[in-house]
């Protein structure tokens, strides 16, 4: 079945909304390059539109009533938002959910070393990333020092344009042969993603010479500009990201590159769709989560109790708290899991089957299953739910499409869909289609991303 190109649908008014959306996008994609800074975001543009916290409702103990709109934050890194519906929470939400983290490098907790008088940062790579593509390109730090005392320094070094970068050096090709016969899984190994910081030396006395004199350098500018200490890295959250902004890419200004849009391009689509959502009879509801790259584990992974703990309080703050009613509103609910599709790559055919898989510029993708090989792991949407899905999208003329990802023996992957599958749920993965997934800088199609914005947007008003 043939899918239409979305830009051939779109009327001037129309055009003109899907930049301004594409360009609010991208300011958020330079806002938020880690998941605390996207959350940062999320609450201050939520309170902007009438959103308030679920612990000042708990706190306060006003109750919760039809129209509110309600947010909650967990470890800074996790955050969902509800607009309480008029009808019975019993018979479930209408929830969109997405991820915020993406594929990148971690500082280790002793990371600072000095090698050749060279001091490097020492890392350990976040989810699946190609280790080759990390070097040689300009490179910033983003994230967070929590000191002893409690408190706790933002830290974001490379982004301003007076402000240095750091670096992963590469072999030159003169002196690659041996590396040249590698694999391209191990051309460049994974302790061999160190950050480059510094060469300059500390001076202090002619006659006395400093050990690890560069190092001491460093560590002096730290302390100068953040009050950091060395000992302060065993308690920080540093994150190694690309420099630089998101930008139009393509002669006709048709696409988006920028780092992260896994799974920031449906978070943010997601998001705008959600301050725009009418109150209906059923809550909306719009879910940002963390790990989802290495497996959706941990505190604020969705794998956590943290999303069926806040429905809990939300009933409670709306005096209709039971176990039974929590569990009745998780089970009757529609969910989306908002998540990005493997975009057809003509320079890369051999991985993908043509009639089952997305194109850029052919709308938002719906994938019926995720997983690998035999369905492995696996969130299998029901036909019906898929059918209810193609009203919806026909009735407000969002142009669609379905995938899957890759040739069947050729790989896969997953999402949180499963994960609230096992709510009883029904749950089916809707995103935009990404070329260079998973690369530090990656490609999304502007259509994409406004049909993504109009498919969550009816989601929540019809589903």
């Amino acid at each position: 079945m043939e899918r239409k190109n979305a830009w051939k649908t779109y009327t001037a008014e129309q055009l003109e909304h899907l930049e301004r959306t594409a360009a609010d996008y991208k300011k958020f994609l330079d806002e938020g390059k880690t998941e605390r800074e996207c959350v940062n975001y999320f609450v201050r543009e939520a309170e902007k539109a009438g959103y308030r916290s679920l612990e000042s409702y708990m706190e306060s103990g006003e109750q919760i009533k039809a129209g509110d709109k309600v947010y909650a934050v967990n470890m800074k890194k996790t955050m969902v938002m509800f607009q309480v519906g008029t009808g019975c929470f019993e018979k479930g939400m209408n929830i969109l959910g997405a991820h915020i983290d993406s594929p990148r490098l971690d500082l280790k907790q002793n990371p600072l070393y000095e090698d050749t008088e060279l001091v490097y940062l020492d890392t350990h790579y976040y989810g699946g990333i190609k280790k080759y593509q990390w070097v040689a390109i300009p490179l910033a730090l983003h994230g967070v020092v929590a000191k002893k005392d409690g408190s706790v320094v933002d830290v974001v070094i490379g982004e301003d344009d007076n402000d240095p970068i750091v670096y992963i050096t590469d072999l030159l090709p003169h002196l690659g042969a041996r590396q040249f016969q590698k694999t391209a899984d191990v051309v460049v190994e994974g302790e061999q993603l160190d950050i480059l910081i510094g060469s300059r030396p500390l001076v202090e006395d002619e006659d006395k010479e400093t050990k690890d004199a560069v190092k001491a350098n460093i560590l002096n500018l730290l302390k100068e500009k953040y009050h950091i200490e060395e000992e302060d890295f065993l308690s920080a959250e540093i994150e190694v990201v690309p420099a630089g902004k998101a930008r139009d890419c393509g002669l006709d200004r048709s696409m988006v590159m920028g780092y992260g849009q896994d799974d920031r391009v449906c978070a943010y689509t997601s998001f705008i769709a959600m301050l725009e959502a009418p109150v209906t009879e059923k809550t909306s509801c719009c879910l940002f989560v963390d790990k989802e790259e290495v497996g959706s584990i941990g505190a604020t992974g969705m794998e956590s109790r943290f999303f069926e703990n806040t429905v809990a309080e939300l009933l409670n703050c709306m005096g209709a708290y039971s176990e039974l009613s929590l569990r009745r509103a998780l089970t009757n609910s529609f969910m989306l899991s908002s998540d990005v599709s493997a975009a057809y790559d003509p320079m890369y055919p051999e991985p993908f089957e043509k009639k089952n898989t997305s194109y850029a510029a052919h709308g938002v993708v719906f994938n019926k299953y995720t997983g690998a090989k035999g369905k492995g792991g696996c969130n299998d949407a029901n036909a019906e739910y898929l059918g209810k899905l193609r009203a919806i999208m026909e009735k407000h003329s969002v142009v669609y499409q379905t995938s899957e990802l890759g040739k069947v023996d050729f790989g896969g992957g997953g999402t949180i869909a499963y994960i609230l599958a096992g709510y009883g749920m029904n749950v089916i993965d809707s995103g935009v289609s990404v070329l260079s997934m998973h690369a530090p800088w990656e490609v999304t199609n502007k259509a994409d991303i406004y049909e993504a914005y109009k498919c969550y947007k009816a989601f929540l008003a019809e589903a």
